[in-house]
């Protein structure tokens, strides 16, 4: 079998959960050939689990340099990721990122400028993009059988971290180490999610508290409002400090009502649309009759073995990716928005100014209590 010849760049928690994936023979078209790290421990350990026949690395530029590789599995702090992404893409390797695509949207533009002079492929890893729950709502969503979206409303605060998991590293929870709290670290599946299935806003308005749970420096608590082109209107609450924690999804359609809640996802059709019911109706006190049921889906949940499969795939035979490369920026858009309103304590209209983000992000790092 032919198989795709794959550097990982960073075996920490997520390069290793990677590499044991592709052991356990979950991957049958992937060879991790060589890994990168700067941590000697960690290369020992990828060495010990591959076999000797693995190259191994301290350092980003021989890795690059070697020929045992073809594609590029991106595991490392959230500010190299554009930055390695585009070394890739000079040396014409295949590249996946995981998430999120970068801390800024000023960087991950110019990494997706690059990606489109290139003939690689180039994936983003949103493995939540393979569950079946988020696949269906999607589909049902989009089809328009219910309608225009009303309402969005996530609460995800399942989140919990504990001050032990912050204490692990002096990188975690900093603005210079890692960008962001919950939104950069938690939340960009969710926020993937959200505009995958929902659409782009148009204005977010959010509120944060940084450190309110725990002695970081950045947001652990979060609600935020948007608006959609249509007049829809939008919440996403998120925290680590809620235990026990909510991970409920709901979407409010002219024709019904999705709910994703508990590995369940929930539908209450409208017998009638609210817009006709409202139009044609002589109840003062009427509503439509509704129909509740739950929604059968294929059962199917890849998660990241998914989406490398699928990459090996895109590569060998050129099928789809789960999710292109590019595609990255749009959560990243939510999440820099939500933040720089809160920093200046007003709505923020999509497109924002990414240099003054970038500017009051830079504010913040150089303020780091940890630097």
């Amino acid at each position: 079998m032919k198989k795709i010849k794959l550097g990982i760049l960073g075996a920490g928690n997520m390069g290793k959960r990677h590499i044991i994936n592709v052991i356990e023979g979950k991957c049958p078209e992937v060879e991790i050939t060589a890994v990168a790290d700067l941590d000697e421990k960690n290369l020992s350990w990828a060495k010990d689990k591959l076999g000797s026949s693995l190259s191994v690395f301290d350092n980003a530029e021989d890795f690059f340099g070697c020929s045992v590789i073809d594609s590029v599995l991106i595991a490392v702090p959230h500010y190299d990721h554009p930055m390695f992404a585009m070394r890739c893409f000079d040396n014409n390797l295949h590249v996946m990122v995981e998430k999120p695509a970068g801390v800024y949207t000023k960087q991950v533009r110019l990494m997706n400028e690059a990606a489109k002079s290139v003939d690689v492929k180039f994936g983003m890893m949103f493995n939540q993009r393979t569950d079946c729950i988020y696949r269906k709502m999607r589909e049902l969503v989009q089809s328009g059988t219910l309608g225009q979206i009303r309402r969005t409303n996530w609460i995800v605060t399942d989140w919990y971290r504990p001050q032990a998991y912050y204490a692990s590293g002096d990188w975690r929870a900093t603005w210079s180490g890692e960008g962001g709290g919950v939104l950069l670290n938690q939340c960009p599946h969710n926020l993937d999610l959200w505009q995958w299935i929902c659409g782009m806003p148009v204005m977010v308005s959010a509120h944060m508290q940084f450190g309110k749970w725990h002695d970081i420096e950045v947001e652990d608590d979060v609600t935020a409002y948007v608006e959609y082109q249509n007049g829809a209107t939008g919440v996403f609450v998120t925290s680590t400090g809620d235990a026990p924690g909510t991970n409920r999804f709901e979407i409010t359609l002219d024709k019904g009502k999705l709910v994703a809640e508990n590995g369940v996802l929930t539908l209450w059709e409208n017998e009638i649309g609210e817009p006709e019911f409202s139009r044609t109706n002589k109840n003062p006190f009427g509503c439509p009759k509704a129909e509740k049921r739950i929604v059968e889906t294929d059962g199917e949940s890849l998660q990241h073995v998914g989406v490398l499969n699928a990459f090996a795939a895109a590569i060998l035979r050129d099928e789809p990716l789960i999710a292109g490369g590019e595609e990255g920026i749009n959560g990243l858009i939510i999440s820099n928005a939500m933040h720089l309103s809160a920093w200046l304590s007003k709505p923020i209209k999509l497109p924002f100014d990414e240099d003054l983000f970038y500017n009051e992000l830079t504010k913040r790092k150089n303020a780091d209590k940890k630097v």
